[in-house]
């Protein structure tokens, strides 16, 4: 009886340890868990940044589509920008884009600006 009682205890003694052992924790698991948190937080961060910044691209648009007469007008006017120098500021704050003195003279027959295009004041 003894024999049992010993044999009984012993069994009772290694089986916590045996519950105990866990398996070593996998680091690629971990970080492969990590990268894919990360990219679903960064995935949630950009649709939200993206849903605040709609309405006010779309309005960009819009404007952007009302000024191209004017800007169309502008460019012609001033031909080619690498014919310009730097711009200045001035003193009181003006600020002036002069002509390169060895740009080409400007065409005479510089087309005129559309009558109903919207004007800028300024």
């Amino acid at each position: 009886m003894k024999r049992y009682v010993a044999a009984l205890a012993l069994c009772l003694l290694l089986a916590p340890a045996q519950a105990q052992e866990t398996p070593a924790p996998d680091p690629d698991a971990d970080v492969e868990e990590g990268f894919s948190l990360l990219n679903e937080g960064a995935k949630l961060l950009f649709r939200g940044l993206m849903d605040e910044m709609e309405p006010a691209m779309r309005g960009m648009g819009e404007a952007m589509g009302e000024l191209q007469p004017a800007l169309r007008d502008l460019l012609a006017k001033v031909d080619d920008l690498r014919n310009y120098e730097a711009p200045e500021r001035l003193p009181n704050g003006d600020i002036l884009i002069r002509r390169k003195p060895d740009a080409p003279p400007l065409p005479q027959n510089a087309p005129e600006p559309d009558p109903d295009a919207p004007s800028i004041d300024l």
